[in-house]
């Protein structure tokens, strides 16, 4: 038996899950645009242990998204990761955040493009199959109207920086999940636990999030 802790902090939802097996137990989030993950991150933790009688000792990994997202959030999400396997001991699994977003939908064919909003008209995206096998690498893209044109079939698009793209993107059957807007940690059970099978771990002192792009700070108005 495999318990498992995953945690998703890479957008404004702050989620957390423990799953067994692969099948999700108990799941806790809530999306808020101040970014509350300092603040509810733990307190979600202890309320999931509590809600299935567990301690912390009980777990046998933790799993956490790795990117790309919010610098942030994900720095909040894997600093909580990283503390808990040394804490306890057990082994740190990764998991791809765009696949995580991707597997919020089942399509019978086509394509799923998962897009996390990278300000402007940017966003990080990837291309899934209906098997959610990868068709196209992680990339930080800039929307243009032809940016898709390569994909024949349906196209179904879902996250945050899905909606920026209506207005620019003119390909026919473009299919737009508008009521999904960020990864949850939900979704990460299948995930982390094929990892856990293969003992695809991570080393808990050398990882660091995927950014993608370096971390931009603004300086405030006068």
């Amino acid at each position: 038996m495999a318990l498992i802790l995953n945690i998703e902090t890479s957008t404004k939802n702050c989620s957390v899950s423990i799953s067994q097996n692969g099948q999700t137990l108990l799941c806790k989030e809530v999306a808020e645009s101040g970014y509350s993950h300092a603040e509810k991150l733990h307190v979600f933790i202890e309320e999931l242990l509590l809600g299935l009688q567990l301690n912390y000792k009980d777990l046998n990994a933790i799993a956490v998204s790795q990117g790309p997202g919010s610098y942030t959030g994900l720095r909040i999400g894997v600093s909580a990761a990283k503390g808990l396997c040394y804490a306890l001991n057990i082994p740190l699994i990764t998991v791809d955040t765009l696949e995580v977003l991707a597997r919020r939908i089942q399509v019978s064919e086509g394509f799923i493009i998962p897009m996390i909003d990278a300000r402007r008209m940017e966003a990080y995206t990837a291309v899934f199959n209906s098997n959610y096998e990868k068709v196209r690498e992680t990339q930080a893209q800039i929307i243009e109207a032809n940016s898709f044109e390569t994909l024949s079939g349906s196209i179904y698009l879902l996250g945050d920086g899905a909606s920026k793209c209506r207005e620019i993107l003119n390909q026919e059957d473009l299919h737009f999940k508008d009521d999904i807007l960020y990864p949850s940690a939900s979704e990460m059970a299948l995930l982390s636990y094929a990892k856990f099978q293969q003992n695809d771990f991570v080393d808990v002192a050398y990882f660091e999030p995927y950014y993608l792009k370096d971390f931009m700070t603004t300086t405030p108005k006068k």
